[in-house]
Order: C-alpha cells, then structure tokens, then sequence
C-alpha cells in the first residue's frame, strides 16, 4: 500500500472522511464553483510546468459552461501564470511533476531545481495566501527524507506562494469597474518564496500517522469549523446522498443497458419526438404537450378533488414523488422513463415545500434555511429517479439563452444553457451520462454535444468523438455504445526495482513493531488528486504517466536521519 502525504493529513484532520474517500472510494458530483480549490490549483501547476494556453485549455474543460465569474478566474491565471513562468526562467530546472514511487510513499514533487554544487532544492507551488498554515506542513520534509534515499544531496527546502485574490463585486461597480479593480490588485501583489528549515521529526510524525491509519478500528467523525468545505458534509451529517457518484466499477456493456441522458433545446424542436422512438417509453409529462407522439404518459399536475364542501388539493410534486415510487417497484413493462419537463418539476418542488413550510418564498425562511431545505428535497429526490432500474432515463429542458457572458475584452457572447437554475444543473449534469442540445436550421435538427465553452454540456460518459448527430434515437445509441465501447482497461504501472541500498527508516513509536508490514507488490490503481479539508489549495497531483529522468545527481552521501524514539522496551533491556 502507498501512502501521499494528503492521504495521510486527510486521515489525521478527520478519520471518517479518510474512510468515505479511500477505504469506501466514494466520489462526489464535481463542484463547478469558479473558484474550485482543486481545479484552480491544478491550472497553477499545469501553468508552471508547459504554458498559459495548456492551463487555460485545462480550466475551461472542467466546467459545464463558463460564466462570468469563470471569465474573472481566467483573468487571474493570465496574469499570474506568466509571472510564475518569468520567476522560473531564471532557475536551473532539473525536473517538474518528479515522481517519488516507493513500495509505501507516493508523491509528486512540483519542482526541483539544481545548485552548481551538484547538490537540489525542493520546491511546492501553493496558490494561497496560508503561508503560515503551509510552513507548518510535514511535505517537503517527507519529499526530503525520500529523494535522498533516492541518491539525492538536497540543500534546502521550500514554497513557491503564488498570491489567491480573492476580492468580490461590490454593489455600486459594474462588471468593468470590477475588473479593472481586480487587474490593480493582481499587479499589487507578489509571487513568494518561502524557506522551510528541514526537521526529520515531521518524518517520524508522517511514519507513525501511516500506522495509525493501518491499526484503524472506529473511524470516528471530527466536526469542526472545516467541515463546511467538505464534500461530503451533507453525506455526514444528514445522510443526504445525491451528490454522490457510484462506484468506480466497470460495467459489461454486453449485459448493462442502463442509460442516463439529459436533453435541452428550443421549445417544439422535437425532443419529445425523438423519444417517441425509443423502447418502451413512459412520459411523465409537466406541460401537457403529448399531441403528436403516441407513448403512454402519466400527466404530472396538481390533482383537485371535491368531497361535499372540502376541495381538496393533491400537489403535482407529490404526484411525481408518487410515480416515482410506483416505479421503483417495478411491476410494468417500460424501459425508457422520460421526465419532460425538468425545469417544471423543479418549481413544483418549491411550491410543494412554500406550502409544507409556510412560506411565499425560499428567503422568507432566513439564513438560506429555505433555499437549502429545497433543494435537498429536490435533488434527492432527482437522485431517485435516476437510480430507476430502467434501460435508459431521459430528461428533458427548455433551452435559455437570456443571459451573457462578458468576455475580458468587454465583448458580450449568448450564454446557452437549460431553463433551470445554475446550481441544479450543474448537479443535474453530474449525474448523467451525456448532456446533449437540440439544435434546429431550417427544417434541418440536430443533436450537439459539447463544442463550445459558451454552450452548456456535460455528463460523466467519456471518449465521445462526435459533436453533432442527427436528431435520432438510434443515432444516440451509437454514439453512446461508441463512447462505452472505447473505453479501455488502464495500463498497469510497472513496478520498479527496490533500490539496490537498505532504505532507512525512522524508528516509531510502537514497542511492538520495527515497522510496518508493506505489500511485496505496488498497488496498482490510478492515484486520484487528493486535498485536505483544511487546504484552500491543491495538494501533489496523485495521477502521473510522467517518465522521470534516471539521472543520478550527486554520490551516494550519509543521509540525515530523523531523530529516532527509543522504545520502552529497548531502554529496559538496556
């Protein structure tokens, strides 16, 4: 088993979410803040290893459509990142993203440079302003300690902070003022260096964390202020489970026909036709426009009954919430469940709950009480629906295109996305497989994926080649069965051969063990890119296909050892 240096602090600031995370492997539906800490993170070090374009190109692909605040996050990295790459024109590089593989540490190190003397320094980008946080960090001692079981000779260790403005829009500034406000911030500030005095003890420290994480029985919680910015805060505390993806797990396209697709267009684009065509399929219909297809469908609307004087009101959310469960039980004969349409049941959600509440509107609650109710009860009950076991579960929107986005030169560009709030399909698209758009020219319609950075697209089916098909059902089967069938086992790392010297290892503090019990073999899975719940900031990328360098730097020197613990047994045998 190898252990990173996140791994490990991910276990010591809370032990349940270590457990979620890699005992459980559960991953969440991908945060599409602007300012996500993974993502903006990663474009700084895809910046200082190759060029602005490659860091631009990485941001942009990570997000369902750009908005301004995207645009605002593009303006810092155009700034910052040729800053970074002037600071690192001067420096003697011997290697980035430097591989550090052993039989029970894995890390990436962002840069080494080499001295004159033969001898390296090592250094980690931090694109924050916790510079006091960070110098208390066990990292670059880690990285330290297992370069120079390497045969490397390192000289100094240190971090590279690259400033995080983190300024807001203020009432009276337009969008403009607010830029020009940002750019004076940016030249105000500065890239720094910061030295970290080497202490073998953080190595001790990390040795004995890693048994720790071993001799586990209870992985308790640890509620603190941080768990605001935990991915899985709401898994935790509430059992609310729609952000969470399944697993990792590779299915037999052979065997497995379960489809999830979400679809937007114009209205009267034919949507709802083209599905008229697929197996089996039932409508849960919001806007009565079932006409011209001949599906059976299940009118999703508010029921009314009159019982002498009462009049009583059955509400359309609830009448979904129950075909849903009539649903799960399984006793048709469907394949392809349609929602038409999303948007509609989402403001049928909020006029169910304004009622159960007793409210006019989500504000009316305080604190973001009400938003937040609301969209639980949504998404979880979205999530529902798209756990189906049914061949294939569409939904399907309206398109809007009211809003702009203001690009840095000023120049407004039409922003195309559903008809629902951002914040829901940004969830929404993190559930499906495939999020495609109805495009129509003339008499001509078509189905589009993903093209345009303006243009919302998503969904978690990779390796789609196609960006535009006809408006056909069949046609999207092959693309979908296309997409699944590239898909290839990934390669095995190969391992490498355990270094030729004994590697020193610092002494723990357990009586009864030397040291760990390590596997003969590396494990052989794909590292995912790992953050701490008290980082702001991306940690060492865990994912590397990198070839790294054979070079041998330095001859062989006596290492500096950790200052090792004596055991009590030890000292009473003496």
């Amino acid at each position: 088993m190898q252990y990173s240096h996140s791994r490990v602090e991910s276990f010591k600031s809370c032990p349940y979410k270590y457990k979620l995370r890699y005992v459980d492997k559960l991953k969440t539906i991908p945060n599409q803040d602007a300012n996500n800490a993974l993502i903006c993170g990663n474009t700084i070090h895809l910046g200082a290893e190759k060029d602005l374009k490659a860091a631009l190109k990485f941001y942009k692909s990570n997000y369902y459509v750009l908005t301004d605040l995207h645009i605002n996050e593009i303006i810092k990295f155009e700034y910052l990142i040729p800053k970074l790459k002037e600071l690192l024109l001067d420096i003697n590089i011997y290697s980035q993203e430097y591989l550090i593989s052993t039989h029970r540490f894995r890390g990436i190190v962002d840069l080494i440079t080499r001295n004159q003397d033969g001898t390296v320094d090592v250094f980690d980008f931090k694109y924050s302003n916790a510079i006091e946080h960070y110098m208390e960090s066990p990292q670059l001692h880690i990285y330290k300690y297992f370069l120079e079981q390497q045969g490397f000779k390192v000289r100094k260790l240190g971090f590279i902070f690259i400033p995080k403005i983190s300024i807001r829009q203020k009432k009276e500034e337009d969008l403009y003022q607010f830029r020009k406000r940002l750019l004076q911030e940016l030249k105000a500030s500065e890239i720094q260096i910061a030295e970290v005095p080497y202490n073998p003890n953080k190595v001790v420290e990390f040795m004995d964390s890693i048994i720790d994480t071993k001799e586990v029985k209870e992985y308790k919680k640890n509620p603190t202020r941080l768990c605001d910015w935990c991915e899985y805060q709401k898994y935790c505390f509430e059992g609310v489970d729609y952000m969470i993806l399944p697993k990792n797990e590779r299915r037999d396209i052979k065997k497995a026909k379960k489809r999830k697709i979400w679809i937007y267009g114009p209205a009267f684009s034919g949507k709802t036709t083209m599905l008229d065509n697929a197996p089996n399929p039932l409508n849960l219909n919001t806007d009565g426009n079932i006409e011209f297809v001949t599906m059976p469908y299940v009118s999703i609307k508010d029921e009314v009954t009159v019982e002498g004087r009462m009049t009583k009101r059955k509400f359309a959310w609830e009448v979904f919430k129950e075909a849903i469960e009539e649903l799960e039980k399984k006793q048709n004969d469907f394949k392809t469940i349609i929602v038409d349409l999303l948007e509609d049941t989402r403001e049928m959600c909020r006029v169910y709950k304004y009622d159960e509440l007793g409210i006019q509107h989500e504000s009316d609650s305080g604190f973001g009480k009400g938003w937040d109710i609301i969209k639980t009860e949504y998404l979880s009950t979205i999530r529902r629906l798209f756990n189906l076991d049914y061949e294939n579960i569409v939904v399907l929107s309206h398109e809007d295109v009211s809003k702009d986005i203001t690009k840095k030169n000023g120049q407004n560009i039409t922003r195309v996305a559903p008809n629902i709030q951002e914040a829901i399909s940004n969830k929404v698209a993190g559930m499906v497989d495939i999020v495609a758009r109805v495009v129509v020219d003339g008499d001509e319609r078509t189905l589009n994926f993903k093209s345009d950075e303006v243009i919302f697209g998503g969904g978690r089916l990779k390796g789609i080649t196609k960006t535009s098909i006809s408006l056909s059902w069949d046609e999207l089967m092959k693309v979908y069965d296309e997409a699944n069938a590239g898909k290839k086992e990934p390669k095995k790392e190969e391992t490498t051969p355990a270094e030729d010297k004994k590697e020193e290892k610092p002494t723990r503090r357990r009586s009864k063990k030397e040291e760990t019990k390590v596997e003969d073999k590396k494990e052989e899975e794909v590292k995912e890119q790992e953050f701490t719940s008290e980082e702001t900031v991306d940690e060492p990328k865990e994912e590397s296909t990198k070839e790294i360098k054979e070079e041998k730097l330095v001859e062989e020197t006596k290492e500096e050892k950790p200052t090792r613990r004596r055991r009590r047994r030890k000292a009473d045998e003496e």
